[in-house]
């Protein structure tokens, strides 16, 4: 085997096939896992019970409505009730809650594969999007396969985008950004304003804090790198031309993602039943001196921002699946997004010891504890070697993760990791790729058979425990021995 292997790796035909078709292998693998069962739950899970009643009533609306008690059995029944005729506080921008409600309109509101259907095709997207920026930065097809195979096979890549929540969406925007800025680093236009590629990084990345506020800390740590990058790389040049520059890439990339985000609440702008819209109509809430000319929609808007932000901080509602930024890493607690158990006897169960039908959002082991050692070690590289490719993986990490430490107290959950998931895998493979290049060549093969051993693994794992993140209904015995830590429970 391990011939064969080093045949597959060495003959220019084969390798030349695998170049070609390996993408779309691995992009038809990421879409059957994310498609097939997808109607499965037809109930809402987790918080799928806010953001599909929100896409719904901001479609029929431009605004969240409020709905009144027992909706979810509505949806659940296939027969959407009626919103009320309040707008709801919501805490969350528009634009994930749009693009949930094209699957709702392509399929009906009462149809769960249409509640999912959008997160799906950007979780599949992703995994593509994967491919492409591995590629871009490790220059070779295998690696960025590999890349684009973590990704696929991962139970939270997988739950998330089988699930009608938003961090899927924030993610894609993330990665598509981060794309457009790799673009934009291997082009130099000669003006200071030529920059379409980064234009269209902002425009992503105001998307992506259009979905969650989380999206702009990618802003804030992305702008800070085409700063310093740009610093670094005119260091021979006046002040004057650097601060030239560095404003110019400022006044690309923040604009432009501050117009998109305001653009996605142009629902909420143009109407009047929206929660807070009113605010500035009454005149002793209006501002005053300089900002008076604020138009009063605008003046709602931020209004409207303060109050969301003040629950944000201080959220500190206790849940069962709640969990510390500092154990994200080590899967201490993945969270449930759904279960349902049955007796023997019942319905079809034939189990003595029962039936369950569990959705998990647990990451692949073999993934995420490798990952920590290659982060460690990309860190090093970063350090030692001022390796470019490793400074940009791990400022994508750190954008997505860092954050949460500022809320170590804060209500939060293990699933978030999925906004820069991405990051994590490419850290993994860059640190295999690195591995790969520093062993001399008499002592590769050895080290092809640890990799693929690893990579074999890796998929076992994955395909193990596909139940549950399908939510396949197998004996209760059968769920438990997935459960080997009892934080997974």
């Amino acid at each position: 085997m391990l011939a064969q292997l080093s045949k597959f790796v060495y003959e220019p035909r084969l390798r030349a096939l695998f170049d070609t078709w390996s993408p779309w292998a691995i992009v038809t693998l990421a879409a059957f896992l994310r498609f097939f069962g997808l109607g499965y739950p037809q109930t809402l899970v987790f918080d799928e019970t806010y953001y599909i009643k929100d896409a719904f009533s901001l479609s029929q609306s431009g605004f969240e409505r409020d709905w009144p008690a027992g909706s979810d059995d509505g949806f659940a029944a296939g027969q959407v009730p009626a919103f009320a005729d309040t707008g709801s506080f919501v805490v969350h921008p528009p634009l994930g809650k749009w693009i949930i409600s094209i699957g709702m309109w392509l399929f009906g509101p009462g149809n769960a594969f249409g509640w999912r259907f959008s997160v799906a095709l950007l979780g599949t997207a992703a995994v593509f999007l994967v491919i492409l920026v591995a590629r871009k930065l490790f220059k070779s097809t295998v690696w960025a396969a590999l890349a684009g195979f973590f990704f696929a096979i991962d139970g939270v890549s997988i739950v998330m985008a089988r699930t009608a929540l938003l961090d899927s969406i924030l993610m894609f925007f993330v990665l598509l950004a981060f794309w457009f800025l790799l673009l934009d680093r291997e082009r130099s236009f000669g003006q200071l304003f030529n920059r379409p590629w980064l234009l269209a990084a902002g425009i992503a990345l105001g998307c992506a804090s259009a979905v969650k506020w989380s999206g702009a800390y990618f802003l804030a740590f992305f702008g800070i790198y085409v700063v310093a990058s740009e610093l670094l790389a005119n260091r021979d040049t006046s002040f004057v031309q650097f601060a030239k520059s560095a404003a110019s890439k400022f006044v690309i990339l923040v604009p432009a993602a501050i117009i998109t985000y305001v653009a996605t609440w142009t629902g909420w702008l143009t109407t009047t039943g929206g929660y807070d819209r009113n605010w500035s109509e009454d005149i002793a809430n209006r501002w005053t001196g300089l900002l008076s000319w604020v138009p009063t929609p605008l003046q709602s808007l931020w209004h409207y921002h303060v109050d969301a932000y003040n629950f944000h901080v201080g959220l500190r509602t206790p849940h069962s699946y709640a969990s510390s930024p500092l154990s994200w890493f080590f899967l201490g607690r993945p969270t449930s997004f759904f279960y349902e158990g049955l007796a023997e006897g019942e319905e079809s169960c034939v189990s003595p010891s029962g039936c369950s039908s569990a959705i998990t959002a647990l990451g692949n082991p073999f993934i995420w504890w490798a990952a920590i050692a290659a982060i460690v070690f990309l860190i090093v590289v970063a350090i030692r070697q001022r390796d470019k490719t490793a400074n940009l993986i791990l400022l994508g990490i750190a954008a997505g993760y860092l954050p949460w430490m500022l809320y170590l107290q804060r209500t939060v959950f293990q699933f978030y990791v999925i906004a820069f998931e991405p990051f994590v895998v490419l850290a993994l493979v860059y640190a295999l790729a690195v591995i790969w290049r520093r062993t001399a060549p008499e002592r590769r093969s050895r080290l092809m058979a640890a990799y693929a051993t690893y990579a074999f693994a890796t998929l076992a794992f994955s395909l193990f425990y596909l139940p549950i993140w399908f939510g396949t209904w197998t004996p209760y015995w059968f769920w438990f021995l997935h459960m080997p830590i009892p934080s997974w429970i």
